[in-house]
């Protein structure tokens, strides 16, 4: 169209096409020149006065979160949350092993072929050193032993990031990948309040307890873990499940370890040992048919530790055996 043309149509509009192209630019209603305002819910140019919606379907280019701490500049998009538990964090992609399209149909020899060779390579550039494979290793240990312990998400990021310091720190030389995840693990599981015994965590890890109390000692000395004492009842509440015994039985067994927590008995003690001996105790008292060796098996508290614990246990709730 030439210039002329152009020109022609522009003296063409009318003063009152002018006008509405004015209102539509200035926000102001085509109908009673009322404002209008945007309705973010529903994603709609409103007018104010007579309730005329000018657009609609509008597109909503702010972020899909909401800030509740007041800092809207700390993320800007959406997407997978960084995690601990991955070597890389979870920033880097993934390829499905389901042989299958998007509508769920196989794929052919060919494509399989190609996506396997996809798969290896990318395998490759997401674990590209020593230090990633080591991590990417430990990582899967903690997620095994955690989901066969029923350990709770934070406790998991914990565990790796207590790893990841001890593979900065240097702490790994000379121990192995399982023995330092068990024990990040238990350490982790200590602070959570979710604590476990070192027998537990044997009866899921692929080492024995003796090397995994030495790295739990070297990454408590040398990462300053500041791990509290655990408390008795910690581990009556997973004791008692495990044996599942009756509701009185447990009940009696709380009594007895508050009358001997009042006593200062579980000081410098086993705190699984106190919680342990607490149940027989109770056990004996409800005529609940809990042995010794049920509670070692479910428990891993030796015997002879229940029976050094459970006598003054009865003392100290004021019943006395001959």
């Amino acid at each position: 169209m030439s210039q002329m043309s152009v020109n022609a149509v522009e003296r063409t509009q009318t003063p009152q096409t002018e006008r509405e192209a004015v209102r539509r630019q200035e926000g102001s209603c085509p109908e009673c020149d009322g404002r209008i305002r945007p309705d973010d819910d529903r994603g709609e140019r409103v007018c104010s006065d007579c309730g005329l919606v000018s657009d609609d379907a509008e597109i909503d280019y702010g972020p899909e979160w909401r800030s509740t701490e007041g800092d809207e500049n700390s993320r800007r998009r959406v997407g997978a949350p960084i995690t601990q538990r991955r070597h890389d964090k979870g920033l880097s992609t993934t390829i499905g092993w389901e042989d299958r399209d998007a509508y769920g149909n196989e794929l052919s020899a060919r494509k399989r072929a190609r996506l396997n060779r996809l798969r290896t390579w990318n395998e490759r550039f997401t674990s590209k050193d020593s230090r990633e494979r080591n991590l990417k290793q430990a990582f899967g240990e903690l997620e095994r032993m955690a989901s066969a312990l029923g350990l709770p998400e934070p406790c998991r990021e914990t565990a790796a990031m207590i790893y990841r310091q001890a593979a900065e720190a240097d702490l790994l030389l000379g121990r192995s990948i399982e023995a330092v995840a068990t024990a990040s693990l238990y350490a982790a599981a200590r602070q959570h309040g979710t604590p476990r015994t070192f027998s537990t965590f044997e009866s899921v890890s692929r080492v024995d307890e003796p090397p995994t109390q030495r790295a739990y000692r070297q990454l408590s000395s040398e990462l300053g873990l500041e791990i509290a004492p655990p408390d008795p009842d910690q581990y009556l509440r997973q004791f008692t499940s495990s044996l599942e015994v009756t509701e009185e039985t447990e009940r009696v067994a709380r009594e007895v370890l508050a009358a001997a927590k009042e006593e200062q008995l579980h000081v410098g003690k086993n705190p699984a040992g106190v919680a342990a001996a607490a149940i027989y105790a109770a056990g004996r008292l409800a005529n609940d048919h809990v042995t010794q060796e049920t509670i070692d098996d479910a428990t891993g508290v030796s015997k002879f530790t229940i029976r050094n614990r459970y006598q003054e246990l009865l003392d100290a709730y004021g019943i006395y055996e001959e």
